[in-house]
């Protein structure tokens, strides 16, 4: 089978306003612009795939000679695989696809890897494939360092319908209960070439499955800086992207009217396990920063090996006046559907942030775990844009009143005694 040649298409022009767009179905407007979505397992059907949705119509709209690329953990949609297809088979788009390898191994009945590969084959010498990580290893990942994943969840668009060099970091895999089940964001970045472009070294860097070669890489383009996992060489919290940028952070100032002031720190997170974070936000309290989190797993004493070892979850219910809130909910009783959660990795942050008054926020598939830092394929992306911080608080604000069990989180989900599979 022939395959279509990658051609990076479409001319940069310059940044568009922002639109927001929080609820409902996207549209693919004459021009399209960067902004923010979130899905609502919630909602109608329409509302809960919000994400799968655009990404469809990003597809559809991806005309001959343009490319796509997609780094995903769990590919579980034949809709969206035959939708690829079509596009490389009908009418010439390049599409690359790196997976993780539990992406087929763990499902091996879903059809969606076959209809890839048969469209697309698997020679990443080709124009167009699907490949795979080794199993049971990230494509970037160090051996020594055991079990790892790829993780990522972006997608990568030269062109579409209205738009250039689109990226989209979502926290969203595809599958139903990414739609139905669990909360999750995108942000759609369009007309950024610097962006777009470090996205798709690091997308080749996997495919190259090169890791003897791999280290961490940051790069910014303005306002937006993107962070590439895993973070190696480095140990400890010095080396740790979270822990650095919750570093950055003055929690006590005086507004230009000479008002004092608390910086405000928002997390939304699927599993926090990292305890240096952990003893972050707990320091950052006592210091006078407001902290909020909603969470879906921590660890425990409950959890480890010993039964007798703290873990996050204590770290973060130590001090006085910061409430973690779980959402860990099994609505219907049965161990055969998954629990609604926060699927999505934010960090929102209203206040003085390296010397600066300003909201600014970070988002990807990094969750704040030992894994996400050190072993696992990642991204994570910076946006320093103050509507987009405030649509993400509207959300954090939206999960968190729908969260169960809430406050009363001393359960075994909430604790990390019971996993919650991805």
């Amino acid at each position: 089978m022939s395959r279509a040649r990658w051609v990076k298409g479409g001319s940069t022009v310059a940044a568009l306003s922002l639109a927001l767009l929080t609820t409902g179905t996207p549209a693919v407007a004459a021009a399209e612009q960067s902004r923010p979505l979130f899905n609502n397992p919630l909602g109608t059907v329409d509302e809960q795939q919000v994400i799968r949705t655009q990404l469809l119509r990003y597809i559809a709209g991806s005309p001959a000679g343009s490319s796509i690329k997609v780094a995903l953990y769990h590919f579980w949609d034949q809709e969206v695989a035959q939708a690829l297809a079509d596009a490389h088979t009908e009418r010439g788009v390049s599409v690359q696809i790196v997976l993780d390898e539990s992406s087929v191994s763990d499902r091996p009945t879903d059809g969606s890897y076959g209809v890839l590969k048969q469209a697309l084959g698997d020679s990443t010498q080709e124009g167009s494939f699907v490949t795979l990580c080794p199993p049971g290893k990230s494509c970037l990942g160090r051996p020594e360092f055991g079990t790892s994943i790829n993780h990522n969840k972006f997608w990568l668009f030269s062109q579409v319908d209205g738009a250039a060099d689109v990226v989209v970091q979502t926290s969203s895999n595809l599958s139903p209960s990414a739609y139905s089940a669990f909360w999750n964001d995108a942000y759609v970045l369009t007309y950024n070439p610097g962006a777009y472009n470090a996205y798709s070294s690091h997308f080749d860097q996997m495919v190259g499955k090169n890791w003897s070669a791999w280290t961490y890489t940051s790069a910014s383009f303005s306002p937006y800086k993107v962070y590439f996992f895993p973070y190696y060489p480095g140990t400890g919290n010095s080396t740790d992207t979270i822990w650095n940028t919750l570093d950055n952070v003055t929690c006590n100032y005086t507004a230009s009217d000479g008002t004092a002031k608390h910086t405000k720190i928002r997390v939304g997170m699927f599993k926090f396990t990292r305890q240096g974070v952990a003893d972050k936000l707990v320091a950052m309290k006592k210091a006078g920063c407001s902290v909020e989190l909603v969470y879906t797993e921590t660890d425990s004493a409950d959890s480890s090996a010993d039964g007798a070892t703290p873990g996050t979850w204590e770290t973060l219910h130590s001090v006085a006046g910061f409430t973690p809130v779980c959402y860990n909910d099994d609505h219907d009783g049965k161990t055969s559907t998954s629990n609604r959660i926060i699927h999505s990795k934010y960090l929102l942050i209203d206040g003085k942030y390296d010397g600066s008054v300003k909201r600014v926020m970070w988002t990807g598939s990094h969750n704040y775990s030992g894994p996400a830092l050190r072993e696992n394929d990642e991204a994570l992306l910076k946006i320093d844009i103050a509507s987009v911080h405030d649509a993400y608080v509207a959300n954090f604000n939206t999960v968190k009143a729908a969260a169960q069990p809430g406050t009363a989180d001393n359960t075994p989900g909430c604790k990390g005694v019971v996993n919650q599979p991805e």
